[in-house]
């Protein structure tokens, strides 16, 4: 029977080669997955930037007065500067 204390210096020479390939491969992983998360966070970065935010201001009357509202509309989709001078006529 083999002592557990006393391991051949073989064996644990192995281990060690086993585990340096190991921590290797798990570096390598580390550093692929951080460069896919950049990747796909600067993917959504570009993808929402493609939208423009429409400022609204709207002009209300008050029991004091007038007052000014400054707001956030809606999104535009990939419409063109004719596209929003120029409302569509709508089909009876």
């Amino acid at each position: 029977m083999m002592d557990e204390k006393n391991i051949p210096y073989f064996f644990h020479e192995g281990d060690m080669a086993r585990m340096e390939r190991t921590n290797k491969r798990l570096f390598i992983i580390c550093l692929v997955l951080i460069f896919v998360l950049l990747g796909t966070n600067g993917a959504w970065i570009f993808y929402e930037s493609r939208f423009e935010d429409i400022t609204v201001e709207q002009e209300v009357e008050t029991g004091e007065g007038s007052a000014t509202i400054t707001g956030v509309g809606d999104i535009r989709y990939g419409e063109s500067e004719a596209d929003r001078e120029s409302p569509q006529e709508e089909n009876p």
